[in-house]
């Protein structure tokens, strides 16, 4: 019965650590976007405004002032 809960929590391990990689990869992939192009984030603020929120509250603290703008 051991040999065949391995390769499943072997599987399942895998399947988080894909998840997790896209997850962070998709997170830098938006942030670059919405640091890059007003009009992105522009149209995030109509559509997801929470998400431009936390872009904002991200960026603040490291001393980039004005991206609001």
């Amino acid at each position: 019965m051991a040999h065949t809960v391995e390769p499943l929590a072997k599987k399942i391990l895998k399947g988080v650590l894909v998840v997790e990689f896209v997850g962070v990869f998709g997170a830098y992939f938006l942030f670059n976007k919405m640091d890059t192009s007003q009009d992105v984030r522009q149209t995030m603020s109509k559509k997801f405004p929470f998400i431009l929120e936390v872009y904002y509250k991200s960026v603040e603290p490291s001393g980039m002032y004005g991206v609001r703008e």
